[in-house]
Formats: structure tokens, sequence, C-alpha cells
């Protein structure tokens, strides 16, 4: 019986059920959908086929609140005075044990379905739903029987089970169905295989890097209209840059650049998040679309109020932040013929802040450790630029922040916003709340949960990046910044140029050490946060694990 609160199951989503019934609630219930080549494929071949057959395959929808469910129908034909509803698959049929074809259980069920929805709107029987197989130029007729309006029913009523849960089914027993799944990038059930079994060698699932583009935006003139499905960026000099919305994942404005309202319309209709930073690099805010990420943030908040997991969590955060910046002073540090006092001093701080934080019993006695950590990493900088970088580049009295006072620091901090901007809009792809974290409290404008996710990035992502890029000289100290008074800010230049890096260091792969596959350290930022939500909706115990080498 289908309540008036309830809104229909489409029949798509029924196929998704009886194919993996995580991928049913990944897509009906937090409604998260990926159009990969093979759905791009599967659409095209809809549309030809409405175009060679005419008015009879012209697809049309049709709901039922007695059965509960809706759909879009690819073709109904007449045949023997019945009416006969068609499905179009593109790929190949089943193969009996005998050599001969039928539906796959999935395309049954969806082609049954539909029959059950016709029959109710013509008022006619309809025993029978037809399959057609493209690649291997087959029909498959479906019987429907009281068998199969069985199925239906039952599936729709699981369906309904479904969608009451807050937690989500296991990922599928046959890892076969995993390597055709859109969502595969989404559920990592291989991933959650490997936290299952660490003798797992995990296929490559998760996409290498991004497709999409990020865009920023710095001059203070500039204007992003939109023209048709287009982002057009005007610039102060009259240029025009044209992107087209589907191509970008991001769109960045540094300072005072205008967004008319019909571009942040195309910017969430397209699914592009939209960020704001002041000229000086301070993050402001983001606009990201998107529905269905009520039960993820109410699984996020029941894990995050339990203050021994975040305590847990916490340990491994900082463990790993600290860990990673060992590896590097010391990898940096390696060819020097001796080790300076100062290096020498960090070090053994550093050790024993790593040995100190199992220890710790609380959120706060961690932060010291890791703070003394911090500190202990950041008087090293000195002695990780060569010789010959010139004094002004040289950070002068450690770390600076509000304002920063050098301009190694200006550099440090107008990065740590840009990595800002992509731990938040990773946060936000994953559908998690970015104000809800573990390890940082909420004292300022600044996202928690998106500082938390930052200490494992800052070290591999830009400091390694800049301290590469001061020793090659490519900063120019007088053009590449702005001096008044005491503080030291990036000029138009210095912060082109280093958005440059940045998004270049995004780009570049590494070889993650635990799965053992490459991907782009922007691919590995998002990981990382789906590997956070894993450890309150799969299988713990993969996330902070990965460490320089």
């Amino acid at each position: 019986m289908q309540l008036d609160h309830e809104p229909l199951i489409r029949v798509m989503a029924l196929h998704a059920l009886a194919y993996c019934e995580r991928l049913f609630y990944l897509e009906e219930v937090e409604e998260i959908r990926v159009a990969d080549e093979r759905v791009y494929a599967g659409r095209t071949l809809h549309e030809e086929l409405a175009l060679e057959e005419g008015e009879e395959h012209s697809a049309f929808e049709i709901e039922s609140s007695a059965l509960g469910i809706s759909g879009k129908l690819d073709a109904v034909r007449r045949r023997g005075g019945t009416w006969i509803p068609y499905e179009y698959k593109r790929g190949r049929a089943r193969r009996a044990e005998d050599g001969s074809t039928e539906a796959w259980p999935s395309d049954a069920v969806q082609a049954a379905a539909y029959a059950m929805l016709l029959e109710e709107h013509t008022d006619e029987a309809v025993p029978e739903a037809r399959v057609r197989y493209h690649a291997d130029s087959v029909t498959v007729r479906v019987p429907v029987d009281d068998a199969a309006r069985g199925v239906v029913r039952r599936a729709v009523e699981r369906a309904r089970e479904l969608r009451s849960c807050l937690e989500r089914p296991p990922v599928a027993s046959n890892e076969s169905l995993c390597i055709r799944c859109s969502l595969a990038p989404v559920c990592l059930p291989e991933e959650e295989r490997l936290a299952i079994d660490s003798d797992w060698e995990p296929l490559r699932l998760f996409p290498p890097d991004d497709e999409g583009e990020v865009v920023h935006v710095t001059g203070p003139h500039s204007r992003v209209r939109c023209s048709g499905d287009s982002l057009v960026v005007e610039l102060e000099d009259g240029e025009k840059r044209t992107f087209p919305a589907n191509a970008l994942r991001a769109l960045v404005i540094h300072g005072h650049g205008q967004v008319t309202t019909q571009a942040i319309r195309l910017c969430a209709a397209s699914g592009v998040s939209l960020h704001w930073l002041t000229a000086g690099g301070s993050y402001i805010g983001a606009l990201s679309a998107g529905a269905g990420q009520v039960h993820r943030r109410i699984r996020q908040y029941a894990a995050l109020s339990d203050p021994d997991f975040c305590l847990g969590l916490a340990k491994r955060l900082a463990h790993a932040k600290v860990e990673g910046q060992l590896r590097y002073v010391l990898r940096a540090t390696r060819e020097m013929a001796s080790r300076p006092e100062t290096v020498l001093r960090a070090l053994n701080e550093m050790r024993q802040a790593l040995a100190a934080m199992p220890r710790a019993e609380g959120i706060d006695s961690l932060r010291g450790h890791e703070g003394a950590s911090g500190r202990a990493f950041f008087s090293t900088l000195p002695f990780l630029l060569t010789e010959g970088t010139p004094e002004v580049m040289r950070p002068t009295e450690g770390r600076s922040r509000r304002p920063p006072i050098d301009r190694f620091n200006a550099l440090l901090s107008f990065g740590y916003a840009l990595l800002y901007r992509s731990v938040h809009q990773a946060v936000l792809a994953v559908g998690l709340e970015p104000a809800l974290g573990f390890y940082h409290t909420p004292r300022s404008a600044a996202q928690p949960l998106v500082l938390d996710l930052m200490e494992l990035f800052r070290v591999p992502v830009w400091d390694v990046a800049l301290i590469g890029s001061v020793n090659r000289r490519q900063w120019d100290p007088d053009a590449s910044f702005v001096v008044t008074g005491k503080r030291v800010w990036l000029s138009d230049a210095g912060r082109r140029k280093a958005i440059e890096l940045y998004e270049r260091r995004l780009a570049e792969t590494w070889k993650h050490p635990v799965m053992n596959y490459s991907l782009s350290y922007r691919r590995t930022i998002e990981l990382e946060v789906r590997l956070l939500e894993k450890e309150w909706t799969g299988k713990p115990g993969l996330f902070a694990r990965a460490r320089l080498r």
C-alpha cells in the first residue's frame, strides 16, 4: 500500500536494486548519481532508436499509486492485439546453461514492472514484456506471470524498507558487479574489501584524476556570466574566455570579481562548486549544489558525537601529519654532510611527539604534542632552502599567519588557503558537514572538518612544492609581492604564479602506499574524505594511513 507522503519508486531504481542494494541506496536514498561512458552510451542508443522508429517508439511516462512505482517506457508496440512494452539494452543477453538467451534478473524485473504499469494504464492484460539486447541483436521475452509480479512487488517492498534506513547496505558479495558500476568511485568497494582483508589486491576503480577543470578568476574587475551552457570569463583587458559548464569542477573567485545570477544558477545546475577568497587569500565561502545529504550528515553526527571515536580519529590524523613532517625533513636533509644542531633538535622533538601521541588521554593533550612538533618542523624550514636563496625569501621568525610578515610566510598562507578550498570542495562533494569535525574546535569562520583533513596534505601538497619553487628561484622578490609596513601580500602576478604552482602540484601523480595504485594529489584529497566516511559507513581502518615515502 502506497502512503500519501511516500514518493513513488522509479522502475529504473528497481533495476538498480536487483543489481545491487547498495547501488539502489546510493542513487535513490542519498541521491548520488554518476553518469559514466556506459550511461551516456545507453542514452545515445535510446535517442537514436527514437529517431529511427518514429512514434511507436516514443517513450512516455506512467505512474501508479497502487503499485507504488513510476517509469518511462522505452517503447510500446501492438502485437497480436496485445500491447507489449519493449526495453532496450546496449549490452548482451544472458546465456543459460543450454545456450539459450534470457534476460538478466535486473532487466527482467524492470521489464515486468513496466508491463504492470502498462496493464493498469490501458486496463488490458499484458502477458509479456520484451528486452532487446543490441550488442548481440537478440530480443528476449519476459513472461509477466504470477511469479514475475511477485518479484516486482517484493522489490518494491524492499525498496521502501531501504528508503527508511539510515545505514547503507553492504557492498556486493559478487565483486565483478562493481567493475561495471558507475558509482564505484563513491562506494569504494575494493577499498572496503582491502579494509577487511589486508591481502586483498584492489582493482583500480577509483579514477586517477578529475576530468573537470578548476578555473581561478583573479582580476578585481573580472566578470563571469553565462552563455547557453557555458561560463564566459570577461577579463579586465577585454579578453573573453569560454568554458563549457560540464567540463568544469570548480570556479574560484579571488577578490572582487563579479558573478552574475545566471552564472551562479548554471554552476548550481551543472554541479560546479563556486568558491570565494579575498584578494589576500582568506577563504570566504562556497556554493555547492546537491541533495540527498541528510542521511550522510545524520550518520556523521552520530559518529562524531562519540568522544572516544573522535579521539581515535584525531590520534591517527595527528600521527600522520607529524610523521609526514618528520619524513620530509629527513629526506630534504639527507644530502647534508652533517645536519645542523637546530635540525637535529627538531627531529628529536618530532620523534618524541610521535611517541607520546598514542598515550594522549584527550584532544587537548594531543594538540599539545602536535603543536610542539609543528614548531619544531617550521624551525627547520630555513635549513631546507639552498644556500643561494635570497635572504628576503627566507622565513624570518618561523611561522607567521595574521598577517604574514615575510615573503615565505605570505606564500605559505596563500597556498594553505588554496588547499583549504580544495579540501572544502572534496568534503562537499562527498556530502559531509564541514562544520562538524573531530579534532579542531569551531573558533572562527573556518570549518573544523576542513581544517582536520587539511593536516594530511599541508606537507605533501604545498610545503614540498613551495620549498622546491623557492630553491629554483621561481619568485621575484619585488614583482611577486606587495609589502605594506610589516605586512607582506602576494601581488596579482604572484597570486597567478602561486595558483599555477598549486594546480600543477595537484595534477601530479603518486603511488598510494596503501591502495597500491597511482592517482593525482587532487584525487587523493577526495579519496581520503571518502575513506574517513568509511569509518562510520563501511569498513574502517584505511583513513589517514597514507604517508610520504
